[in-house]
């Protein structure tokens, strides 16, 4: 019997006739990377802070994990070559969580948490861009913003949850069991794969040479659609680096460590799943391409409001929700612009999905310096002027240049 995919194309399956489920479902398959980054960016700084290790040397260490965001583009052909979409999000899913294992394991030696780290991450990022091209198919263009939607609220959901219980649960158990429950927990995405339908490779490219298969590669990622999409994730406009900034800074804003924590955990946790959440419902007013500047637009000014304000609790709660509900829906709108760069039809889709989103990581590292740089002149109004100017130029500017060329904007 077949699985149908959202074209009509069967798939030979050995479980039955399986019907794709509902988008909420689907989104589910990014839990690794919300996972992933709270175990390596949350939960093990935690524990190393506990072990009385050098706050520098946590950043260090840190840094690790990091680099996969872009790294991971490069693998992106991989992806599209030989084997199935399928196969390698299964594969490099249960990779990313047996790095997860080993990284915690390796906490007394950081030379080794630091390799471990890179390398969960990075299995786990090529893992995710396979999903994407993989999904890119099973669900029409119609539906593309709010896979996206559910991929950032899954992401972002999964990883709060993981940021608020890992520690907990390792100090109640053991390291290695809960080393082994958290690799587990990433890993549990791979029971949806297993059941979801999902084409053949290509089967040109699958026996195409090496060289033939890196020049179709190059074209594609030179496509107007790709390159107009690139345009706006490398650019500052709708970064949000200030969520990474803000959890450190409670005491500008005379707040206790406990209220710091809870904004930081559950508050952003909910309101970033809001955020997320209500993209699918705003693109149906403003076409994703400028709600992408809007966002970013609207980010900005609310971060001037926040700097207008007292130096209160309420004033670092409205900065620490603005920020997460506004990263949200800008992550949102990015993937659900890249799921519909690439199509329901693309041979090329998996190494396009991870241009895209590696590009979109990009605009976080270099805003987070340039957010860093403000602080160190000017503290608070030196880092909210830092920020808000260049993301709230950038978005100007980027809206005008839609507005000129938009009867050459290729549609999405």
């Amino acid at each position: 019997m077949d699985y149908a995919l959202a074209d009509g194309t069967p798939a030979a399956s050995p479980h039955g006739r399986l019907k794709v489920p509902p988008v909420w479902v689907l989104g589910m398959s990014y839990a690794p990377v919300g996972i992933g980054s709270s175990v390596t960016l949350v939960a093990l700084p935690q524990l190393l802070a506990a072990d009385h290790v050098p706050e520098v040397t946590i950043a260090t260490v840190t840094a690790a994990a990091l680099l996969p965001g872009f790294v991971a583009f490069v693998f992106g052909p991989l992806l599209d070559w030989r084997l199935r979409r399928k196969t390698y999000a299964i594969a490099f899913t249960l990779l990313g969580a047996a790095g997860l294992f080993a990284a915690l394991l390796s906490m007394r030696n950081l030379a080794a948490l630091m390799f471990w780290e890179f390398v969960a991450m990075l299995m786990i990022s090529i893992g995710a861009n396979a999903v994407g091209g993989w999904f890119s198919t099973l669900v029409p263009e119609s539906k593309a913003g709010a896979l996206g939607a559910w991929f950032t609220a899954w992401n972002i959901g999964a990883g709060g949850f993981t940021s608020i219980f890992a520690v907990n649960l390792i100090r109640a158990t053991s390291l290695g069991l809960g080393a082994i429950l958290l690799a587990c927990f990433s890993a549990a995405a791979v029971a949806l794969y297993v059941i979801l339908p999902c084409r053949d490779a290509d089967g040109r490219l699958a026996h195409e040479s090496i060289r033939a298969f890196a020049n179709d590669t190059i074209a594609s990622c030179r496509s107007p659609l790709v390159l107009w999409s690139l345009l706006l994730f490398l650019s500052p406009a709708a970064s949000f680096a200030l969520t990474n900034i803000l959890g450190g800074l409670g005491r500008d804003f005379a707040t206790s460590e406990y209220l710091v924590g809870l904004l930081v955990g559950v508050g952003a946790m909910i309101a970033g799943v809001v955020g997320s959440l209500a993209m699918p419902l705003v693109e149906r007013k403003i076409p994703l391409r400028p709600l992408y500047l809007v966002i970013g637009l609207c980010g900005a000014l609310g971060t001037l409001v926040v700097l207008a304000l007292p130096r209160e609790p309420f004033a670092f709660a409205l900065a620490i929700l603005g920020e997460n509900v506004s990263q949200a829906a800008a992550f949102a709108v990015v993937y659900g612009i890249t799921l519909r760069t690439v199509g329901d039809n693309n041979p090329l889709a998996a190494t396009q999905f991870s241009l895209l989103s590696s590009a979109m990581c990009l605009p976080l590292t270099y805003m987070q310096v340039l957010d860093g740089q403000g602080y160190a002149l000017g503290r608070l109004p030196g880092l909210f002027f830092m920020d808000a100017g260049i993301s709230g130029v950038a978005s100007l500017l980027l809206l005008a240049v839609l507005w000129k060329f938009r009867r050459a904007l290729p549609p999405l």
